[in-house]
């Protein structure tokens, strides 16, 4: 990890832009992070396709909510995305799906395979590779809880990196049947958000993939609106639910 910028913003957040391997992200720290006291960490994994530079007002805004309760927050650039080059097949992927919902179509499974699984098969490895080098860091504790879409990330993410200690999730994607599967081994706590009248996605597929979690402790969180209309106490609550399950034991 090469850092090759720093910030330090009015909140007292520490805000380091990074280069790693193919990728590039955002570490923040709160004022209080330090080798003495270190504070547990937070993935904020971002939507596909629509980069780190488009994404960072809201990934900001998320981060400040995280150093707010005591967390730090990473984030990295998504292959295919910003500057990346595009993963093969993904742009006809994407005319597909468009042109289905357009129909009013269910996608083909194959579609949604070609635009699903290439990118969480790259991102899941990249992600853990983020992992390793940040919790190698004195300040950053050992507890990790993973945010945000695209959810077939987080799931396999969740399956394969025991670090996972929660995941809040954002059901606003497709997800192939592989997705469906996994789910069913992922134990850790989960905090799901759903926006009912997603005009872009499949309710009943968000429902069925939140039935096969393997978590004793799942919560949904459906609000009505549609893709964009997130209301903000939404994300007020993913906060409290991480400050259950990743804080640190003495700060909780």
């Amino acid at each position: 990890m090469r850092f090759t910028s720093e910030q330090h913003l009015a909140e007292g957040i520490t805000e380091r832009e990074f280069t790693l391997g193919d990728t590039t992200g955002i570490l923040w720290t709160p004022p209080a992070a330090s080798a003495s006291a270190p504070v547990p960490l937070i993935l904020l994994n971002q939507p596909g396709s629509i980069g780190t530079r488009r994404m960072y007002p809201r990934l900001l805004e998320r981060a400040r909510s995280a150093a707010a309760a005591g967390f730090a927050a990473v984030t990295v650039e998504l292959p295919g995305a910003g500057d990346r080059a595009p993963l093969p097949g993904m742009a006809h992927a994407f005319g597909e799906l468009r042109r289905a919902i357009s129909a009013g179509e269910q996608p083909a499974e194959k579609v949604i395979d070609q635009l699903i699984l290439p990118l969480v098969d790259q991102a899941v490895p990249e992600w853990q590779t983020t992992l390793d080098e940040v919790l190698a860091r004195p300040e950053i504790g050992e507890r990790v809880g993973f945010s945000g879409g695209v959810i077939a990330i987080g799931v396999r993410l969740a399956v394969v990196d025991p670090r996972v200690a929660a995941a809040a999730f954002f059901a606003g994607s497709y997800v192939p049947r592989a997705t469906l599967a996994e789910a069913r081994r992922v134990t850790i706590p989960l905090h799901i958000l759903l926006q009912w009248d997603d005009e872009g996605n499949d309710r009943g597929m968000a429902l069925d993939l939140f039935d096969a979690f393997g978590s004793t402790e799942k919560t949904l969180n459906a609000n009505m609106g549609g893709h964009a209309g997130t209301p903000q106490f939404a994300g007020e609550d993913a906060t409290r639910f991480f400050a259950r399950h990743v804080a640190l034991p003495s700060a909780r």
